[in-house]
C-alpha cells in the first residue's frame, strides 16, 4: 500500500494510478507492489498531486509514458553478423547513389 494520504491528488490522478495498478496486476505484480508502482509513475508523469487551487496544478508530461522500448541497437540485437554486413552494404551503395545523384 502507498504511503500518506492521496487527497491531494486530482480525480484524473486517482484514476490514472487505479488504471496502472490495474495493467500491474494482469501482469502479474502483486496488489501492493501494483499499486506502489502506479502511484510513483502519476508522481514521475506530474510531479505529485496537483489540488492546490484552480489553475495551479501542473499540466501531465507523460513522460514515464517514453521512457520504456526505446534501446539503441535494438533492430540489430536479433541478427547475424551476415545480415548486418550485407544491410551496411545496402546502405553504403545508396548512400554512393544518392551523392552521384546530387553533383
Amino acid at each position: 500500500m502507498p504511503r500518506g494520504s492521496k487527497d491531494k491528488y486530482t480525480d484524473k490522478q486517482k484514476r490514472k494510478a487505479e488504471h496502472i495498478a490495474d495493467s500491474y496486476e494482469d501482469r502479474g505484480v502483486p496488489e501492493d507492489e501494483a499499486e506502489r508502482r502506479a502511484w510513483a509513475t502519476v508522481n514521475a508523469d506530474s510531479g505529485g498531486g496537483n489540488k492546490s487551487g484552480s489553475g495551479r496544478g501542473v499540466p501531465d508530461t507523460n513522460a514515464a509514458a517514453r521512457r520504456g522500448g526505446v534501446k539503441g541497437g535494438a533492430a540489430s540485437a536479433g541478427r547475424t553478423a551476415a545480415q548486418r554486413s550485407e544491410s551496411a552494404k545496402k546502405a553504403a551503395a545508396t548512400r554512393k547513389r544518392n551523392a552521384a545523384r546530387a553533383k
